[in-house]
């Protein structure tokens, strides 16, 4: 039987066959209007009734709104009648036939041809999610490339370009915000047809604010984005449904977002983790409209989601895939485990609250298995862990959720990536911290990551952003002209130069112009050292840190200035040193308290006073030598800070 003939007319009513169904997302950059026009489709289609309208519907996360970023994928079903200006009715409205295994809609004159089934999954734009975005680009055969007319195409927009034609999909032009006043159409087209090698009159004009071409967008997408491939359905039905998103329950469990490649999911089979190899029993599965809604069955072409029932972390991943739990289908290709690339130590401001960020941490992993972390104990810090991050957006994320989703307060120390080190002895060692560091004189070789850039300017900022880079230890690559007086400039630089601030430092030279795109690159030498702070000639392991060498004395004044200005004052004469390669390269001595001994004396001989000055100096130097400095809690926050 073939997947044509499974979908045939088995009642009366409209039946939306396999070739009606169009898969696709939207690649934009941040703030280029992707929510926005997202919530415009959901109106003009009809998917959500104008009361239940608000910004930002895919956005469920708080902190998502309020940036004004996407960070978790939202998958959502709408239905559409091309060139029909009438609302149709509510997707909720679509039943499930257990025999024909299509859907139909309850409005009757609606021809079979007129109805198609949009999937759009609203993926993440920023690079530390690329993985994740990579698979949900499996996911679909079509992509709309949307462009803000006011700012141009930027650095982050062609990373994931580059990805979409990577995975064949059908790309659409579109320039949105046309309604602007500050909006440059032309300009915008130019750069896009640039890019794509295509004529300005094939790209669209829409505006999310207003509706404005949104209409004309949905027709363009059902008459060029290709239908699901054709699979002929086989007789043992077997199953290969690829995982390309997941969230967590605390009354289910794991639940998988899918799209099924082959076969179909009736919620009945006993089904298997292919790259896990863990089996399950669906409790539930169904669609996105944009809440979930219970189906009978979702099946081949189809986006939709499986309730597992699993409430262990690191089972479910984004790029695994769904099989049946007998099967004889396995994995689909491309999966990958994502490895951290930025380490964060986190503590608890209150040791009392360590279980409680436990819980936290293991229940954030249920729902994003990119992030791992470790117990370790620091004797300054007390107990806390060694978290691993895919970029410093991304620890961003996890350490506010933290913070707002379970009322925690955290101490996070300075984040720092992983180095290649080998001995003089010849062993091979990975340092996640600066502790792990063997001491100067035991190092025969340091390797680091380094990142491959794009930046893309305009060329008044060309001269700074150069600057910027070289202040970095960015090896400068190709600069070429990107179209209406912008310049792209390739370089390559090590990733804990791009941790430091380098972001922002280009945003402010170029006055918020500038754009920037990066991606992993291979390992290289590093020129670089540990620096060691100590209070009282006792190391204080929580201010270590990783330093460029001809950074180093920058770096030590830096650091023992921020020390000296926020340590309380103790009883003894206190010195605040930076080490690096076995020897002081900056010192600050902090005076002791001072207590007047000899203010109750009302007279006498001068004696009387030395006497007392003679023994409080003694006091003071047995203090230096057997005593500790006592170093606050809030001193380690300002520091980290």
């Amino acid at each position: 039987m073939t997947r044509e003939e499974f979908f045939k007319d088995g009642f009366s009513g409209i039946v939306c066959r396999m070739r009606n169904i169009r898969n696709f997302c939207i690649i934009a950059h941040i703030d280029h209007g992707k929510s926005t026009l997202a919530d415009r489709m959901l109106q003009v289609t009809g998917t959500i009734p104008e009361r239940k309208m608000r910004e930002q519907v895919l956005d469920d996360m708080e902190l998502e709104r309020e940036r004004g970023i996407t960070i978790k994928m939202t998958p959502v079903r709408m239905i559409w009648r091309p060139n029909h200006t009438d609302k149709i009715r509510n997707p909720s409205s679509l039943i499930r036939n257990e025999e024909s295994q299509g859907l139909r809609v309850k409005d009757e004159g609606l021809s079979d041809s007129e109805c198609f089934i949009l999937n759009l999954i609203d993926t993440p734009g920023h690079i530390d999610f690329a993985y994740e975005v990579s698979r949900a680009l499996k996911a679909v055969e079509g992509a709309i490339l949307l462009v803000d007319s006011t700012q141009g195409v930027q650095a982050q927009t062609l990373s994931v370009l580059s990805m979409a034609k990577s995975a064949g999909l059908t790309i659409i032009p579109v320039v949105s915000k046309v309604d602007s006043p500050y909006a440059r159409i032309s300009e915008s087209k130019e750069e896009i047809a640039k890019i794509l090698e295509c004529d300005t009159k094939d790209i669209l004009e829409v505006s999310g604010k207003t509706g404005q071409g949104v209409t004309e967008l949905l027709d363009v997408i059902v008459q060029k984005v290709p239908p699901p491939s054709f699979l002929p359905a086989r007789e043992d039905n077997q199953l290969q449904a690829l995982v390309f998103d997941f969230e967590y329950s605390t009354h289910t469990g794991v639940i998988v977002y899918v799209r099924i490649f082959s076969g179909n999911v009736t919620g009945k089979e006993k089904l298997s983790f292919a790259v896990a190899k863990r089996d399950f029993s669906p409790i539930e599965i169904g669609i996105f409209s944009p809440d979930r809604v219970l189906s009978k069955q979702i099946a081949s072409g189809e986006i939709g989601y499986i309730v597992t029932g699993i409430k262990e972390p690191g089972v479910a991943s984004v790029g695994d895939t769904v099989v049946l739990s007998k099967g004889l289908l396995k994995a689909l290709p491309g999966y990958e485990r994502p490895s951290p690339v930025v380490w964060a130590s986190v503590y608890p401001e209150d040791a009392d609250d360590f279980n409680s960020l436990r819980q936290a941490l293991g229940k954030l992993r249920l729902s994003d298995s990119s992030f791992s972390f470790e117990e370790e104990s620091s004797g300054l810090l007390g107990r806390g862990f060694r978290c691993g991050f895919l970029g410093m957006l991304h620890l961003e994320i996890v350490t506010e959720r933290l913070r707002r989703e379970f009322n925690l307060e955290l101490v996070v120390t300075t984040p720092s990536i992983t180095y290649e080190i080998t001995t003089k002895r010849g062993e091979k060692i990975t340092a996640y911290s600066p502790i792990q560091f063997p001491s100067y004189g035991d190092i025969s070789g340091i390797k680091e990551p380094w990142v491959k850039i794009r930046v893309i300017t305009p060329a008044d900022y060309l001269g700074d952003i150069t600057q910027l880079l070289y202040k970095h230890e960015a090896v400068l690559g190709d600069t070429s002209d990107f179209g209406d007086n912008r310049s792209e400039i390739y370089a390559e630089m090590p990733l804990r130069e791009l941790m430091r601030g380098f972001f922002d430092e280009l945003k402010s030279v170029s006055s918020g112009f500038a754009s920037l795109s990066y991606e992993m690159a291979e390992l290289k030498d590093a020129d670089v050292l540990r620096m060691d702070i100590l209070v009282a000639d006792e190391i204080v392991p929580a201010f270590s840190r990783v330093v460029s060498k001809r950074k180093a004395e920058e770096e030590s004044e830096s650091a023992v200035e921020k020390l000296f200005s926020i340590l309380p004052r103790q009883m003894f004469v206190t010195k605040i040193q930076a080490t690096a390669m076995g020897r002081i390269i900056s010192s600050k001595t902090l005076s002791a308290l001072k207590k007047d001994v000899t203010g109750y004396l009302y007279g006498g001989d001068i004696t009387r006073k030395k006497k007392l000055w003679e023994k409080q100096k003694k006091g003071k130097k047995k203090m230096k030598e057997r005593g500790k400095v006592n170093i606050p809690h809030d001193v380690f926050v300002k520091m980290m800070k």
